[in-house]
């Protein structure tokens, strides 16, 4: 290795460090965290219309649809840094009891406000009445809400247990790239072949 490839290394690694350190500071963070939240909801979107092109589903890429899946991201993004926030500090420490009170509390109260946030701000990006909306929560939300019971108590042990109030929304957005991805096929798997049905019939 040259001396100048050995520089340029320690030098990204130094100011890779220092951004890292200023992206989880108290004055960033929640920046920071909409940024991750937003950044995955349309990565997940764009694997799962991979996933549909592969199969036959769709036919192209729609970057409006992955757009307003990234503008949820920045609703649910918020969401979670106030709810983490505040949870932590109402209820601070890391004994088991304390962990285990606030993942009842997240998937009691707060996984509702995160699909709630989704919801609302995805249909509000894609120009959907009031009427629609309420139809689609509650043609939808269960679904998604009983995946949250099978991925996010197990994951938010960890998340609560192990790590500190700044990394949580990063954790969360890690394990959650699956569950974009299940997300997005929940919200669009009829839209398409519904659009599909109505040019077919013009």
């Amino acid at each position: 290795m040259s001396f100048s490839h050995a520089l340029f290394k320690a030098f990204v690694a130094r100011n890779a460090s220092y951004v890292i350190k200023k992206a989880f500071s108290k004055k960033y963070l929640l920046f920071t965290n909409i940024g991750i939240s937003c950044s995955l909801s349309g990565l997940g979107d764009v694997i799962e219309q991979q996933v549909e092109y592969y199969q036959g589903v769709i036919k192209r890429w729609d970057p409006i649809r992955t757009r307003n899946m990234a503008i949820a991201g920045i609703s649910v993004g918020t969401v979670c840094h106030f709810w983490y926030m505040n949870l932590d500090k109402l209820i601070p420490g890391q004994t088991l009891r304390i962990v285990f009170t606030k993942v009842m509390l997240d998937m009691l109260i707060g996984s509702p406000l995160y699909l709630s946030a989704f919801f609302v701000t995805l249909n509000v990006a894609e120009g959907s009445t009031k009427e629609q909306i309420v139809e689609e929560f509650k043609d939808k939300s269960w679904k998604l809400y009983l995946a949250e019971w099978i991925i996010w108590p197990p994951a938010q042990f960890v998340n609560f247990y192990f790590l500190s109030t700044k990394y949580r929304v990063l954790f969360d957005n890690g394990v959650s790239l699956l569950y974009d991805v299940f997300a997005s096929k929940i919200m669009f798997n009829h839209r398409d072949t519904d659009s599909d049905d109505l040019k077919k019939q013009s």
